[in-house]
């Protein structure tokens, strides 16, 4: 297949889907495909640029307000602009935050009629919202911790949820815009910090556990991988800097949390209607207990990513995923 992968856009998560984009370019070209990489600003990049998001990879801090600014100035997004896109049959999105995964992009690619991999404009909506994917989880009967959401003080936080107690952008992705309140006083501080986010603050009852994470492919559950960050949680330094996590595919627990786990992600992927691939993730407290935390339409997806991981895991390697995700996703435009 003739194949785009989308990635960049103007959100703080840009570098990362630059990341994403060039590797999985690059294992498509690997698995036979012919394959465009196309920066949703720039438009599609020359091998040397290719290379150099290869040999560079993540930054250690995500992209500064003016340095978005500047890029969103003169954006015209880039299948739109280029007509040579035209001539794809797929388009496989690494895009991450933004329009690239609130499902805007989807939307876009659905009037034009187009096939592209992962989740639909609704699948991508209702992921992205973290209080709205907690509450379609509530209703379908998954646990996750206990939420508010919207303007609260200080003391309507502490009283309901206690403390400490996570502070997050209900669109925010890559633990931006997160705060990990330990008392009143920090707690105050991420909430006046929250008003500068421009999105709904949620805020959740901290479960101290082990950080677990689910990835599915299709209708297949890959393996348990557990995440040890060398930081108090899994921030965007230790997501995307060597060194600062373990992360351990299959993890290891007992079989029966590993199967359970497996089912729970299965469920929270169908019930915020989700498809192709996603990652689900999950704390399991000093009880055994299940917390779903959040789900991702479009997980990261760098060779060294989890999802990638638990697809290793599983015995298929890094440029077999990506195949396997575009070959889901030009059978559902042949089905349709």
């Amino acid at each position: 297949m003739r194949i785009a992968v989308l990635m960049g856009g103007t959100s703080d998560e840009r570098d990362v889907s630059l990341s994403s984009g060039a590797q999985v370019a690059r294992a498509l070209r690997e698995a036979g495909h012919d394959v465009v990489a196309v920066d949703t600003v720039r438009g599609a990049l020359p091998g040397e640029e290719e290379e150099r998001l290869l040999r560079e990879g993540v930054r250690a801090e995500p992209p500064r307000d003016l340095e978005l600014a500047l890029l969103d100035e003169g954006h015209t997004v880039a299948l739109v602009r280029d007509p040579s896109l035209g001539q794809v049959d797929l388009f496989f999105l690494a895009l991450h935050g933004g329009f690239g995964e609130d499902g805007t992009i989807q939307s876009l690619l659905d009037v034009a009629g187009v096939a592209y991999t992962g989740s639909d404009r609704l699948g991508c909506s209702l992921a992205m919202d973290k209080e709205v994917t907690k509450r379609l989880l509530r209703d379908a009967g998954i646990p996750t911790p206990d939420w508010l959401v919207g303007e609260r003080t200080a003391r309507e936080v502490e009283e309901a949820l206690g403390l400490p107690v996570v502070v997050k952008a209900a669109g925010g992705g890559s633990s931006l815009r997160l705060h990990l309140a330990h008392d009143r006083a920090e707690l105050e501080a991420a909430i006046a910090a929250s008003r500068t986010w421009g999105d709904v603050v949620v805020f959740e009852r901290y479960v101290n556990g082990r950080e677990v994470t689910v990835g599915i492919v299709g209708d297949l559950a890959l393996p348990v991988g557990e995440i040890i960050p060398a930081h108090e949680y899994f921030d965007y330094a230790c997501k995307y800097q060597p060194g600062l996590a373990q992360e351990i595919f299959p993890a290891d627990i007992p079989e029966t949390w590993a199967r359970r786990l497996q089912e729970l992600a299965l469920g929270t992927h169908r019930a915020l209607r989700m498809r192709d691939f996603s990652r689900v993730d999950f704390m399991v407290d000093e009880f055994g207990e299940m917390w779903c935390l959040e789900a991702n339409a479009l997980p990261g997806m760098t060779a060294n990513s989890l999802l990638p991981k638990g697809a290793r895991a599983a015995g298929m390697p890094f440029s077999e995923l990506c195949h396997r995700i575009a070959v889901l996703a030009s059978a559902r435009k042949r089905r349709g």
